[in-house]
């Protein structure tokens, strides 16, 4: 879940869905599909043909996401370790140094420019909301924190194409704003230093901009490299949105430029040897009606509906088969059926998912996986199938081998190679 505090202008103006926003009335998505929505509820109301550089992408929405969140568990982290009443202890500083008022006078305003949800829907007033609490935690707290986030994130460069999303111009005309977080940094200072290199607080939340001002995947590796004993099940989100910036920058090339396309021409002499051997078609062919099931996750969900282990395709109910074929179908695709390669498994978790599984189609050998039950369950299952009309399927594809497949090792020259 990724969420960054968003102004009241530019949801009226953006109309982003409701549903989006959390109580405290930042902005949460949930995955790349959401990313994507929320970019592009803001370049439908750019004019990109003008203007193509305006154009927001969904990686960098993600990332924005991503590195804000990221600061939160900081700060998490910090009344974990530190001080659970870190925030608390700074508004009392605050009062101490300023005047309530003026405090008051600042969360006031912050939370009627970005305001919760019920703020914004009009179910509670601005005071009213400052005043209660959820969970023990005072909304006055989480109103500081927030404030605090705004103002990292509005003296972050890679962040300029998104300003008008969460401007602090307003609060910082209207209010004793940039006086109160000059005030934190002097209460962060005598606070306990936090961090792999012990910093002030506000310090580390800024140091990925300052290390690296104008880049957000730079931002993501430096928290990468500098703070990864701290990001536990983060980093593996933290290498997706790198992935995802990194597939959105690819150049692509649209055609093949001025003049004519050279067409090859293939020589068919070199195919006059080959033999067609297509399997003729049979008359059940053109009304077979094929059922597509991921083979692990029907498992899992069969497991789940019976309410015991169903881990081999040998154990999978005549019920579902019965259901399949009175609903009409003939046929059964079985996929991720084959043998997967546990190099596949080893570098997807050494690159930060420790659960991860092996790729479907990188294969150790194309023959039924020995945790679906081998060719035995699958020999079961195929003649429990046929009684009620169904046939099963798989699919090959023979480049689909993993650098420890049998194929590989024990047949190298089956594989296009180059001398180095």
């Amino acid at each position: 879940m990724l969420e960054f505090h968003i102004s009241r202008l530019a949801r009226d103006h953006y109309q982003f869905d409701q549903s989006l926003f959390s109580f405290n009335g930042n902005v949460i998505l949930a995955n790349f599909h959401a990313a994507r929505t929320f970019a592009q509820k803001i370049n439908q109301q750019r004019d990109l043909v003008q203007f193509p550089e305006q154009a927001v992408k969904a990686g960098q929405i993600n990332a924005m996401g991503l590195v804000d969140e990221i600061l939160h568990l900081v700060l998490q982290l910090y009344r974990q370790q530190k001080s659970a009443q870190v925030m608390e202890a700074a508004l009392a500083f605050l009062d101490e140094q300023f005047t309530p008022a003026e405090v008051d006078r600042a969360l006031v305003r912050f939370t009627t420019d970005f305001p919760p949800v019920a703020v914004y829907q009009g179910q509670l007033g601005v005071e009213e909301y400052l005043g209660g609490a959820t969970e023990g935690v005072p909304h006055r707290a989480v109103a500081l924190e927030e404030m605090i986030m705004l103002w990292v994130a509005n003296r972050n460069p890679a962040l300029e194409p998104f300003i008008e999303l969460f401007s602090e111009d307003n609060l910082a005309t209207d209010t004793a704003f940039p006086r109160l977080l000059n005030g934190l940094y002097q209460f962060f200072e005598e606070q306990p230093p936090f961090g792999p290199d012990n910093q002030n607080l506000i310090d580390m939340l800024r140091s990925p901009a300052i290390a690296v001002p104008y880049s957000l995947s730079g931002q993501l590796e430096y928290i990468r490299e500098r703070w990864s004993e701290l990001l536990g099940k983060y980093l593996y989100r933290l290498l997706s949105s790198l992935d995802l910036i990194k597939e959105e920058s690819r150049i692509v090339f649209a055609g093949g430029g001025p003049g004519p396309i050279p067409i090859p021409v293939y020589d068919r002499a070199l195919y006059a040897g080959e033999v067609e051997a297509f399997s003729p078609d049979k008359e059940w062919m053109p009304r077979l009606v094929l059922m597509a099931k991921n083979s692990f996750v029907w498992l899992d969900q069969l497991s789940k509906k019976y309410q015991r282990p169903i881990q081999h395709l040998d154990q999978i109910p005549d019920e579902e088969l019965e259901t399949l074929a009175r609903e009409g179908f003939t046929g059964l695709w079985l996929i991720g059926l084959w043998e997967r390669s546990k190099a596949s498994a080893t570098i997807k978790q050494l690159c930060g998912n420790p659960d991860a599984i092996a790729s479907a189609y990188s294969l150790a050998d194309y023959r039924i996986a020995d945790e679906l039950g081998g060719e035995p369950a699958y020999q079961n299952l195929r003649e429990r199938a046929w009684r009620y009309g169904i046939r099963l399927a798989s699919d090959m594809v023979p480049n689909h081998m993993a650098i420890d497949s049998t194929w590989v090792i024990n047949h190298p020259d089956w594989f296009v190679q180059l001398d180095y």
